[in-house]
């Protein structure tokens, strides 16, 4: 039996302020923050019927708003800004969003989930760590710490501009790195 039951009509009420304060530290814009809120709500209100009740309802919005996050840079880092990053399906009797319908609930993990992300996360450190340590000093404070932008530049007194330069070519480092030493077969 579920242990938590989900109520749309108080998602607003209830876990608005909350979401919001969490995507604005990630995105910055305060009307794409309320988009992806309003996304996140739409896709909850299409996957209710995967709701397991195995987490709570707060829990599982998060996990949809934490998707939406990673579907909005994915499409504004992509080449062209345009690549569609949901993958839809449809057969003979159903119609719908795959990633969408089939949100995990990220507050069970196993023992195999636990050991994959402990070795993920050491391989990311790894891969920090031969990082410049001006590289590696602004992409922490700006992605692992989420300062804003103006604190970061206040304080190791660089432009915006040269912020963004400096996290791109860390990003890029981390990516090869990681398929290097991570997403080898």
């Amino acid at each position: 039996m579920p242990n938590h039951q989900i109520n749309p009509n108080r998602w607003i009420e209830l876990y608005s302020d909350y979401l919001f304060n969490y995507t604005i530290s990630r995105v910055n814009d305060r009307e794409i923050a309320k988009d992806i809120i309003q996304d996140t709500f739409f896709a909850g209100l299409k996957s209710m019927k995967n709701f397991k009740g195995e987490a709570s309802e707060r829990t599982w919005l998060i996990s949809i708003l934490k998707r939406k996050i990673i579907d909005y840079y994915r499409k504004i880092n992509s080449k062209k800004g345009q690549a569609e990053v949901r993958m839809t399906y449809n057969t003979d009797e159903n119609e719908g969003d795959w990633l969408e319908e089939r949100v995990e609930d990220m507050t069970y993990l196993n023992a195999q989930d636990i050991l994959e992300n402990t070795e993920l996360g050491d391989a990311i450190y790894d891969c920090m760590s031969k990082l410049s340590e001006r590289q590696a000093t602004v992409f922490k404070m700006k992605t692992i710490l989420n300062y804003e932008t103006e604190t970061i530049c206040n304080e190791l007194n660089i432009t915006p501009s040269n912020l963004w330069v400096i996290i791109h070519r860390a990003r890029i480092a981390l990516a090869e790195c990681m398929e290097k030493n991570w997403f080898k077969s």
